[in-house]
């Protein structure tokens, strides 16, 4: 379990954004899943996806990394954003849109 949560420690902390949802963008496997990414990409801004139906071992740990129970998970600039009814309220009232471009923003500019 210690080693899936070290991966999952890695993404989070190494993209930007991620989104760990049910499917993909293109074809999510869930409607919230789907909505989510969509929320997303409506930013224009890039995001990583981890498709939890394809990983077993993520799927069953990912709730215990964060203590958040459902799909999707949104992550921004390492932290827990929420699930999709959070996430689209952020992207309704023009937060998302900040969150996004500042995490792009900060994972681009060069190290000191």
């Amino acid at each position: 379990m210690d080693e899936v949560l070290e991966r999952i420690k890695e993404q989070v902390e190494n993209n930007p954004v991620v989104i760990y949802m049910k499917g993909t963008p293109e074809m999510p496997r869930c409607g919230f899943s789907q909505r989510a990414s969509q929320a997303l990409a409506a930013t224009g801004l890039p995001f990583a996806y981890v498709n939890v139906l394809e990983d077993p071992e993520i799927f069953e740990n990912l709730p215990r990394y964060a203590d958040w129970p459902t799909f999707p998970q949104i992550y921004v600039a390492g932290d827990l954003v929420g699930g999709c009814d959070i996430t689209l309220e952020l992207h309704q009232n023009g937060e998302l849109q900040q969150l996004m471009e500042d995490a792009v923003a900060k994972s681009s500019a060069p190290s000191t």
